[in-house]
């Protein structure tokens, strides 16, 4: 399963110096606390934000996703 990368996105961002009111502009938001909100997990990202995401951050859509493997994760959580 395709999972959001949020790190990759706030430490793309702070590398290209864009600043959280730049994004929440990209994306249509009116305030940068909203866009904040977005990229700490308390909100999801959405499906149209991702083409936004990926031409303001100067990078591929399949740099802003990593793979979830859940049963490994799952299986790891087990007890012994």
């Amino acid at each position: 399963m395709k999972q959001i990368n949020l790190d990759y996105i706030t430490n793309r961002r702070t590398e290209l110096g864009i600043t959280l009111q730049e994004m929440a502009e990209t994306l249509g938001f009116k305030n940068a606390s909203t866009y904040m909100k977005y990229e700490r997990g308390t909100y999801c990202f959405k499906a149209n934000h991702v083409p936004a995401l990926s031409k303001k951050l100067n990078c591929k859509i399949e740099k802003l996703f990593f793979e979830k493997n859940i049963a490994k994760i799952a299986k790891s959580k087990q007890p012994a």
